[in-house]
C-alpha cells in the first residue's frame, strides 16, 4: 500500500517502566465525544506482545474530542485499575500515537510520532 493510501489512525503503546518491558494484554477502547458529551464507539483493541495497538480506529478519523480508556484490571494487581485520556484531534489527515508509561504508583503519557 502506498503511503498516500494509508488511512490516519490512533495508535498506542503501553510500557511497564518498572520492569522495562511492554505490557501485553491491555484492553483499550477509543470513543469519540459528541457535542452533548455522549460517547460514540470509535474502536478497540488489546495490546500485542510488544505492548502495541497499531490501529485503534474503526472507520474515519474526524476532527473532534476523543477518549482512550485503558483497562488495567487483571494485570497482576496494582494501584491503577484504569486510565482514561482525553485527546483533541484537529488535523484528521495525520495519525496520532498516544503511548502510556506505567509504574506501580505513577504514569505518564505524551503525543508520540
Amino acid at each position: 500500500m502506498a503511503s498516500s493510501d494509508v488511512r490516519p489512525t490512533v495508535s498506542t503503546h503501553v510500557l511497564d517502566t518498572q520492569a522495562g518491558l511492554p505490557r501485553p494484554g491491555i484492553g483499550v477502547r477509543l470513543v469519540r465525544l459528541l457535542d452533548d458529551g455522549a460517547e460514540i464507539a470509535a474502536g478497540h483493541g488489546i495490546t500485542d506482545a510488544d505492548g502495541r495497538i497499531r490501529s485503534l480506529l474503526r472507520g474515519e478519523l474526524i476532527p473532534g474530542d476523543y477518549r482512550l480508556h485503558f483497562d488495567l484490571r487483571g494485570q497482576g494487581g496494582g494501584f491503577f485499575e484504569s486510565v482514561t485520556l482525553g485527546i483533541h484531534i484537529e488535523d484528521a489527515a495525520r495519525s496520532y500515537h498516544v503511548p502510556l508509561l506505567l509504574a506501580p504508583y505513577a504514569m505518564t503519557t505524551y503525543r508520540g510520532s
